[in-house]
């Protein structure tokens, strides 16, 4: 869900899309015999969490009664922790700008607010400084102790579903939920999620969504302080990370010193037991698992697959 909203996803495709995946995932389970009680309670989410406080709030109200729902009639799931919906959330990096940097701070604040009031099981709160670089440790405290203050000083974490009841909150709720119901109604009318990718259906929609919020943006129709609007000259004040050439330096000779020393033998035998497997309809993961047993590389299982498989290209040429 994270990455959907970063692509310019608005909140109500995010949640229909990441939870379209979600029934994707447990429809598969369950065609290769799983039952459905045994592995959807270890499944889990990732959401973003944007500026707009009382939508986000109701988008994680909306996504825990639709995969309750889903999960309870539409997959005949019997354990109640089958039906609960998990998430870790993300304060909205897409969010953060480069003028005036600070402001990135109150940005993360309402947002990683926002989640907690939402329901959110962990959080991620990104620092001022990310549209720069890797964030510096000075950042990084700020951010953490973004997430203790609202944690230890705020009250806020003493209640359950702070916002349930509230007419606005509500309404809104169900209208997210309506919204993201009939995208999934259409996903399912194509034959599920993968049919839809293959398509280019949520590609599109994202797109066409992130053209629309940059052209009002353009026509300030929507203000991004220190962007469109409270402009101020400024030189940039903060200091930013920087990487020293030695740390790649000091993980090129890692790198080298595994492979020198590793079984080559049992790597490529390991490498040619992934291969042949890719061409049945075998589950992959335990051949990955004796690759990587015997130091084999990411990118090396990565080559078997592209050498198999070919390299994924979008079909909506996004």
């Amino acid at each position: 869900g994270y990455h959907i909203r970063e692509a310019g996803a608005t909140a109500v495709q995010e949640l229909a899309f990441t939870l379209a995946d979600g029934i994707a995932y447990v429809e598969e389970g369950v065609r290769r015999g799983m039952d459905v009680d045994s592995f959807a309670p270890r499944l889990s989410f990732f959401f973003d969490v944007h500026n707009d406080f009382f939508e986000e709030i109701a988008k994680f109200r909306a996504a825990r009664r639709i995969w309750a729902r889903v999960l309870k009639e539409r997959f005949n799931a019997k354990d109640p922790r089958s039906m609960m919906l998990r998430t870790h959330a993300q304060t909205a990096g897409v969010s953060l700008t480069a003028q005036q940097p600070y402001n990135n701070v109150v940005r993360t604040t309402l947002q990683a607010l926002a989640a907690v009031l939402g329901g959110t099981q962990s959080l991620h709160t990104n620092s001022l400084d990310e549209t720069y670089a890797l964030p510096t440790e000075e950042a990084v405290r700020i951010a953490l102790r973004t997430q203790q203050i609202i944690a230890h000083e705020s009250g806020v974490v003493s209640t359950v579903d702070p916002f349930g009841g509230s007419y606005f909150v509500e309404t809104l709720t169900n209208e997210v939920e309506r919204q993201a119901l009939e995208y999934i109604r259409r996903i399912d009318e194509m034959g599920g999620m993968l049919r839809a990718i293959d398509k280019g259906y949520p590609q599109r929609e994202i797109v066409d969504s992130a053209y629309r919020y940059q052209k009002q943006v353009e026509k300030k129709e929507k203000i991004i302080v220190g962007v469109n609007d409270f402009v101020i000259e400024e030189k940039r004040s903060i200091e930013i990370l920087r990487i020293s050439k030695e740390v790649e330096e000091r993980q090129r000779k890692r790198l080298a010193d595994v492979k020198i020393k590793r079984d080559s033998k049992k790597v490529a035998a390991a490498l040619k037991d992934l291969r042949r497997a890719c061409d049945t309809k075998e589950n992959l993961m335990p051949h990955v698992l004796n690759v990587v047993r015997e130091y084999g590389t990411v990118g090396e299982v990565v080559e078997v697959f592209k050498t198999v498989f070919g390299t994924y290209k979008d079909p909506g040429h996004y």
